[in-house]
């Protein structure tokens, strides 16, 4: 394995990992509610040969964008997901941060 993919592989996070580094923002988060938005096409985290999930950097800040879209403002899963398919997502993304569009 290269030094790259060693790097790449330390920066993968378990579903239990995700969730416990989300707990403080989203009380409410479980792994089943994970799985759940998985199930709906929101995430794609990567899998083992196994079959467990792995979670990258940026998997774990979408999940947190789709989080704060649907507390913050009220959105469903249908229009969350429209809003980070959609070219220039990264607007969905600031407005979930609260960080003005520019």
């Amino acid at each position: 394995m290269t030094t790259a993919e060693q790097q790449s592989e330390a920066r993968l996070h378990t579903i239990g990992e995700v969730c416990r580094r989300l707990q403080e923002e989203f009380p409410d988060i479980s792994i089943s509610k994970i799985r759940y938005l998985e199930d709906q096409g929101l995430l794609a985290p990567r899998r083992t040969r196994g079959g467990y999930r792995l979670f990258s950097d940026a998997d774990v800040e979408r999940l947190a964008t789709i989080l704060r879209l649907q507390r913050d403002e009220f959105l469903p899963l249908r229009v969350i997901r429209e809003e980070l398919e959609m070219p220039g997502a990264d607007r969905a993304r600031r407005r979930a941060q609260g960080i003005a569009p520019v």
